[in-house]
């Protein structure tokens, strides 16, 4: 990992070139994801069949054939481990729980001229969820993606999963019974996105796509945004930890480790106004990193990305962060309720060493679908309100349609927009 200290002299060039956001996309992946929308947009299920066959290595006559059956997904739940399932099924009512505060209701009030203003708040009717299926399973992402939908009131959860070789894992599919997903189709890649955004005859088009996946998914997912509503553009996943050196370094090794196992060019970083401290967890690093299952990825991905950075104080690494606006921020300090307000940019953050960044990717409740390369600074985490709309209600009496008609005439005679006046005069009795 590299070691910095903000009081060298480049830190802030040094800085700027560890955070420098990837490009989720280039020119070759661009105009190749271009040609399978395109190929969908004309085509429909026989582009499916034939991307799927190719990429896939799943060949079928239609796309109905690659629709997973309402008893095999049933199925699924009932034979995976029954600790998987009961944990599945303990993470589900946790995230369930949490998801149900952020629900929102209509309101509406009426002013000082009688007139009725409000706002409906109504749930998406359909919605397509992408769930990564090649070179892992990830049950935690459906349960992430699906049940704050459910929750919302979304009619319709239509899942696509790819499964190379026609191999799909049971565990995802326990998760979708869990989630109550209404379909799944084993499709994958750029034209999963494609079918659900635009439909085809077998796959009906959505109101939005939601999800994780590779370069494709998030590049197709960027094209056709506009047509149909998507969630995030997401890139590799971050971790920040800010220590006092209070925190066992063996419990900090492992949070970072924990991110960097994800893939080669996840981002883990460590702020700590004690440089003996770093030099404790370095050591507990080279210990401990030939223990794990994943030990190459993550060698490479804090040889690519990894950071500690020795800063002034507490304040100081909060202000970095900041800066960086990780997706995770862990305050793993004696006293993280004194640095919470401080913090204005992070995905979610995880308060106190007892609170480890693993636990909020699965059964702590709150969703691990968050912002990441510096997006905390205008993204929020996934949640209910990214499946609710919400539509503006405007009822005018005969005193406020007369009062709010004179406005209205001048503000549209300022713009030169004269069938607007004439329009708000014939409200007013002109």
């Amino acid at each position: 990992m590299q070691r910095l200290d903000t009081r060298g002299k480049g830190f802030d060039s040094a800085l700027l070139g560890l955070i420098a956001r990837d490009e989720t996309s280039d020119d070759t992946v661009s105009d190749a994801v271009s040609a399978i929308i395109a190929d969908v947009a004309a085509r429909g299920d026989a582009a499916v069949l034939d991307y799927t066959a190719r990429f896939d290595r799943l060949e079928a006559e239609a796309v109905t054939e690659l629709e997973v059956a309402p008893e095999t997904i049933r199925a699924a739940l009932c034979s995976i481990d029954s600790c998987q399932r009961e944990a599945l099924e303990y993470a589900a009512r946790r995230v369930e729980s949490f998801h149900q505060h952020q629900l929102q209701e209509s309101w509406q009030y009426t002013d000082e001229l009688g007139n009725v203003l409000g706002q409906r708040v109504t749930a998406l009717d359909r919605i397509g969820m992408y769930v990564p299926g090649g070179k892992a399973s990830y049950p935690s992402s459906v349960l992430m993606n699906a049940m704050p939908a459910k929750v919302a009131g979304v009619a319709e959860v239509i899942m696509v999963v790819p499964a190379p070789n026609g191999c799909i894992s049971d565990v995802v599919l326990a998760a979708a019974a869990i989630a109550g997903v209404d379909r799944v189709f084993t499709i994958g890649g750029a034209q999963a996105v494609a079918a659900l955004a635009l439909g085809t005859a077998s796959i009906p088009a959505v109101d939005k796509i939601v999800g994780p996946g590779n370069i494709y998914v998030a590049t197709a997912k960027r094209q056709l945004f506009g047509r149909v509503g998507i969630d995030m553009e997401a890139g590799p996943s971050e971790i920040l930890v800010i220590c006092d050196a209070t925190t066992d370094p063996d419990w900090v090794a492992m949070d970072l480790f924990a991110q960097a196992e994800h893939d080669e060019n996840a981002r883990s970083l460590l702020l700590c106004p004690n440089a003996a401290y770093l030099d404790r967890v370095q050591c507990s690093i080279d210990r401990l990193l030939p223990t794990l299952d994943r030990a190459d990825i993550v060698r490479t991905a804090l040889a690519r990305r990894g950071a500690m950075i020795l800063t002034v104080d507490l304040a100081e690494a909060v202000d970095v962060s900041n800066r960086i606006a990780p997706e995770h921020l862990e305050l793993s300090v004696a006293d993280p309720e004194a640095l919470l307000p401080l913090v204005r940019h992070a995905g979610a953050i995880f308060m106190g060493s007892l609170t480890c960044e693993a636990l909020g990717d699965y059964c702590a409740g709150p969703n691990h679908v968050l912002p990441t390369a510096g997006g905390a600074r205008f993204f929020s985490p996934l949640g209910v309100y990214d499946f609710q709309k919400r539509s503006s209600v405007i009822r005018c009496s005969e005193q406020g349609a007369r009062v709010l008609g004179n406005s209205a005439s001048i503000l549209a005679r300022g713009e030169s927009l004269t069938a607007h006046a004439r329009s708000a005069d014939l409200r007013t009795g002109k």
